[in-house]
């Protein structure tokens, strides 16, 4: 042991006293306990915060859930350590310990948080380094130091200082800003679509405004967070007005009018509508910022300005009540029994599992036809986004069997040619 001594301070390596080194030894102690408890609290608190995070607060695109079990235990590492750091004057290698078991807790816990709210990796990995450094470095004398050293790294622009402490500070601002924002969006998104007292309508619409209002607050705390003078704005604010009048003119247009259908809830999610120039029955899947999304029964998905819908004739065919009426068109011969062909009519639509009882389904006659006497059977649906084409197929299905089986024919297109006489072989031809 007295070689070891000597040998260090042969080199000029400094020896902890013994005072030193039972510090150390408590420290390294008490370091061991916080990572137990924060062990201890990740196995047994870290799966019921999960689930009662998943319950209550998150959603199907929610990333926090599956990390809350290392961010709890990392986190309470975190917390105990912090509290050792401060309860206590320590010093010299003491001091080191705590501040790298700290910096290394604090660094892992933001980096969870981080990557669940969606952050990219490279930005949470910068972010949960920035602290580690600057809890580290507190621990061991102070970040005056180290902020003099980053804020000598850089020029001055006006009156203004250009720096890497101060790209430093705007980075870690902005980073964290957009991770509030997204955890905010997150739960109050959460919290207005388990609400029982709003329609899918009022939900969306409180979103959107939500969403909105979140993002501004965030960017005025940043920029208060940044020191940036609200002044410095005015002078491009002539040139924005000139860009959204000329430039982004359909884009806030495209804005206001989404707003504008979700307020008058003249078209919703759900409603059923035609779209296109040939007249496509799709329901209304989305309202997003730009464009209203329609999906059809072919797969096929129309994205329609939200201007478009605001200002040109719109078919909504649940807009106050979801009954559709579906006409069936049908023909039978002059010589069936009408009576009973239009009763079968109404008993093949009644048994079509779609039709509605009520309104009851009716036939009428439309016209004598040039083939057929043609009529109409009126039935009712209140799910036409299922489609309307395949509510006539069954129908019509129905009431060939119903015909085949009771005799009534079907008529088809047929001329009658009368022939006056055949002219003799050789004679002039009749007149």
């Amino acid at each position: 042991m007295n070689d070891v001594v000597a040998f260090l301070t042969a080199r000029g390596i400094p020896i902890p006293s013994r005072v030193d080194a039972i510090e150390m030894a408590i420290a390294g102690g008490l370091i061991l306990l916080c990572l137990m408890l924060g062990v201890l609290a990740g196995r047994n608190v870290g799966p019921r915060i999960a689930g009662w995070w998943q319950a209550h607060v998150a959603n199907h695109v929610e990333g926090l859930a599956p990390r809350l079990a290392l961010i709890t235990r990392h986190g309470v590492a975190a917390l105990a350590l912090s509290i050792v750091a401060v309860a206590h004057p320590w010093s010299g290698l003491a001091a080191l310990e705590i501040g790298l078991a700290l910096g290394a807790a604090a660094m892992l816990t933001a980096h969870q948080v981080l990557r669940g709210l969606g952050i990219a990796a490279w930005a949470a990995w910068t972010v949960a380094l920035i602290l580690f450094v600057a809890l580290f470095s507190r621990s061991v004398g102070g970040l005056t130091a180290l902020t003099d050293t980053l804020d000598a790294v850089g020029f001055d622009v006006g009156k203004r200082r250009l720096s890497l402490l101060g790209v430093t500070v705007a980075m870690v601002i902005v980073i964290g800003l957009l991770a509030l924002v997204r955890l905010a969006n997150r739960v109050i998104g959460h919290s207005i679509s388990r609400s029982r007292s709003l329609d899918p309508t009022q939900k969306l619409l409180t979103q959107k405004i939500a969403g909105i209002v979140i993002v501004v607050s965030a960017f005025f705390v940043g920029i208060d967070l940044l020191g940036i003078d609200l002044t410095a704005f005015a002078v491009f604010s002539g040139a924005f007005g000139l860009a959204v009048g000329f430039g982004l003119q359909k884009t806030i247009g495209n804005l206001i009018a989404g707003i504008i259908l979700l307020m008058d809830r003249s078209i919703k999610p759900g409603d059923v509508i035609v779209v296109g120039q040939k007249g496509e029955v799709g329901w209304v899947n989305k309202i997003g910022v730009r464009a209203v999304s329609v999906l059809t029964r072919d797969g096929k998905e129309h994205l329609i300005p939200n201007e478009n819908l605001m200002t040109q004739e719109v078919e909504n065919w649940s807009f106050s009540d979801r009954n559709v009426r579906v006409r069936v068109p049908v023909s039978v011969a002059y010589s069936c029994d009408l009576r009973m062909a239009q009763q079968l009519m109404l008993r093949a639509a009644a048994e079509s599992p779609r039709v509605l009882k009520s309104p009851k389904p009716n036939v009428w006659l439309l016209e004598f036809g040039n083939d057929g006497i043609e009529h109409e059977i009126l039935c009712w649906i209140s799910d036409a986004e299922n489609g309307i084409g395949n509510v006539r197929s069954d129908v019509l299905n129905r009431l060939w069997w119903l015909f085949k089986e009771h005799g009534v024919s079907v008529p088809f297109s047929q001329q009658d040619i009368y022939i006056r006489g055949w002219p003799k072989e050789g004679g002039p031809n009749p007149s």
